[in-house]
């Protein structure tokens, strides 16, 4: 049986492949672009705007692993609905739905939201992955080069701002656990625990870097003006806008008695472990 990847080319899909391969089991990696060339796995060609072609990629797999790509909410919700309608067709025996992030509370909505509820409804087997924020975020030449010249990790959030960070490392050791593990379905909230502050980042930044480096709270207009060239004006400008929702907020920590620590036994790295496995 085949265990269906998107963003299989991406920051969030290449990890799972790579450790579904590992694992000997085989992988369809989903992507527009037939000729790509993925290891570990076979390319499936499908995009997230023909529900069509989605369900033919779903159609007897033993496992589906979604995730919305960043883009207009108004694309995302067009997709939720397209990967909706493939998996009540296709009927894949499990699906992980990573939210990357994004809310799920029905009250706020979005696409999100909207894909969690829908697989609840399903009568599919699925559990929902739901991070809060990435360490790979502290990768962009704007933070991780301020620390490497300046001794300085700036950041969008308060330095008394807790977060439960986690690595996409940590989400694929997730992914392949539910998988195995189809008893464990709802939400299982991926990331460190108790959450880390700012400061905390930068010590263990400075320790893997052999040098003295503080945090620095930024506003979200700088973060975004320094998103932009990588990710685009729409999807930057959305991103800052999420931070700035996370000013009013008093941190983002997993809730303990949803984590995969308690449900899965799987224990996200610690930021010197993710620095010193992505070799920085």
């Amino acid at each position: 049986m085949t265990y269906v990847i998107h963003g299989a080319t991406g920051a969030q899909g290449s990890p799972v492949v790579s450790a579904l391969a590992a694992a000997g089991k085989s992988v369809a990696a989903v992507t527009r672009n037939e000729h790509a060339v993925v290891d570990g796995a076979h390319v499936v060609a499908a995009a997230y705007s023909s529900a069509a072609d989605l369900t033919g990629a779903y159609r007897d797999a033993e496992g589906v692993f979604v995730h919305l790509p960043l883009t207009s909410e108004e694309n995302r919700q067009i997709f939720a609905d397209n990967i909706l309608t493939a998996v009540r067709a296709a009927r894949p025996a499990r699906v992980v739905f990573s939210t990357s992030g994004f809310p799920i509370d029905p009250a706020i909505g979005g696409a999100a939201a909207s894909l969690a509820a829908g697989l609840a409804d399903s009568g599919v087997s699925h559990a929902v992955i739901a991070p809060e924020l990435y360490l790979e975020n502290l990768l962009m030449p704007y933070v991780v080069d301020s620390v490497r010249e300046r001794g300085v990790l700036p950041y969008p959030i308060r330095a008394d701002f807790p977060v439960s960070w986690v690595s996409h490392l940590d989400i694929a050791d997730v992914v392949v656990a539910l998988f195995e593990r189809p008893d464990v379905t709802g939400v299982v909230s991926v990331g460190q625990y108790p959450a880390i502050t700012g400061p905390d980042l930068a010590e263990a930044f400075g320790a893997r870097l052999g040098r003295d480096a503080v945090f620095e709270p930024i506003t979200p207009e700088q973060f975004r003006t320094s998103v932009a060239p990588l990710i685009g004006e729409g999807a930057a400008a959305d991103v800052a806008g999420a931070y700035e929702a996370m000013s009013a907020m008093p941190g983002r920590s997993i809730a303990p008695e949803t984590s995969a620590q308690r449900l899965l036994g799987v224990t996200p790295r610690t930021t010197s472990q993710w620095l010193a496995d992505m070799g920085l």
